[in-house]
């Protein structure tokens, strides 16, 4: 078996997320069999893992310098293989705006949109844009961050004048922000798994109590409703399930990826993002996907390792 040391924690706004996702990975890992080293991220890292010179690190990182490169860049220059996505799929994968303007290029369904800066408003005056952008695609919108995870600093305006509130709220997470068309329809993920021979696993309905699938959505047991497989028809369900398979590639991911959509009413799918760190916790979706598969929550876990090994 193999020596391997998770990373965990950290000092993004998602810490406590990736320490409940690092702590139950490595319990996974060690009831496989696996030598085990739980890492809190710091300025210590490198150090600690030249000490314990793994032959594999577990990325159970969420959010800034998790998901977005980072660390992945720090862990090709130690030449230690890591589980996930590499460099340049995390980089593109993490900031919204790139995402999706590739998606765009590409032809991949996704919701009309607009990006705004700090240095747009401060120095261009950008806030009196404001208006012609509702005009274009209209109330409600979607005001989130370009780069932050676990739905942080989301808003949704239904009033023009409740915009600039979500645009300030946004901009206090990142310096750059997407305003985005709302689409009311049915919340969908599907996780993907392989590298050479890929598979997408069952797709997860999201029904949460609130009007979005927010951050006590996703991680407070009761506050959200899962269906799985989703309520969707077969020829439904295989096109989402494409979707997600031609995003995988496009960014050039391997492993695993999450690919979070909205199916509006005419049953016109739309990607919201992509996720290419996705949550391992006891209400995160890529596992809820995998036990519908039949995997367990262990094999899971073993399975991504393996993946990341056999490169």
């Amino acid at each position: 078996m193999s020596k391997i040391a998770v990373l965990m924690g950290g000092r993004s706004l998602e810490r406590d997320v990736s320490l409940k996702s690092g702590h139950r990975v490595s319990d996974a890992l060690e009831k496989k069999g696996h030598k085990v080293a739980r890492l809190d991220v710091d300025k210590k890292l490198v150090g600690r893992l030249k000490k314990e010179r793994p032959d594999l690190v577990y990325i159970a990182l969420h959010g800034k310098f998790g998901e977005d490169g980072t660390v992945q860049e720090l862990l090709e220059i130690l030449g230690i293989p890591y589980t996930g996505p590499g460099v340049y799929s995390s980089i593109l994968g993490f900031d919204k705006v790139l995402s999706k303007e590739t998606f765009l290029a590409e032809g991949i369904p996704t919701a009309d949109f607009y990006v705004l800066s700090t240095a747009a408003i401060q120095e261009m005056g950008a806030s009196d844009a404001l208006p012609g952008i509702i005009k274009k695609i209209g109330l409600p919108v979607v005001v989130k961050p370009a780069r932050q995870g676990s739905a942080l600093g989301i808003k949704i305006a239904h009033k023009e004048a409740e915009l600039k509130k979500a645009i300030i709220g946004a901009l206090n997470y990142d310096h750059k922000i997407i305003i985005e068309k709302f689409i009311k329809g049915t919340e969908i993920s599907v996780s993907i798994l392989g590298n050479k021979k890929l598979k997408a696993l069952p797709v997860v309905e999201i029904v949460p109590k609130k009007e979005f699938f927010d951050f006590a959505s996703m991680y407070t047991m009761g506050k959200t409703d899962y269906y799985i497989p989703a309520r969707l028809d077969a020829k439904l369900t295989k096109k989402v399930q494409d979707i997600a398979l031609k995003v995988h590639k496009i960014l050039q991911c391997r492993d695993v990826s999450r690919v979070d959509m909205i199916v509006d009413r005419k049953k016109n799918p739309q990607v919201l993002e992509i996720n290419t760190s996705p949550g391992m916790t006891e209400t995160s979706l890529l596992p809820m996907a995998a036990e519908a598969a039949g995997m367990s929550f262990e094999d899971l876990v073993d399975r991504i390792v393996k993946l990341a090994l056999n490169r």
